[in-house]
């Protein structure tokens, strides 16, 4: 069993006003509200949707 890497990614800021596709990758990524923290696998299509909503959210490696 491999370990994998995780990051856990934490909305700060409000998807509403935003783009159909900056919605959309908040809700790819599992959060639902601001505040919201949730820890995701350490995958180039996850890196990608943190990139694009970067403004949104604080991460941090595990």
């Amino acid at each position: 069993m491999v370990d994998e890497k995780k990051i856990r990614v934490t909305l700060i800021r409000s998807v509403y006003g935003r783009g159909r596709k900056h919605m959309a990758c908040a809700r790819g990524l599992g959060l639902r509200r601001m505040h919201h923290s949730v820890e995701v696998e350490d995958t180039p299509q996850n890196r990608g949707m943190i990139n694009k909503i970067s403004f949104l959210l604080k991460w941090e490696e595990l």
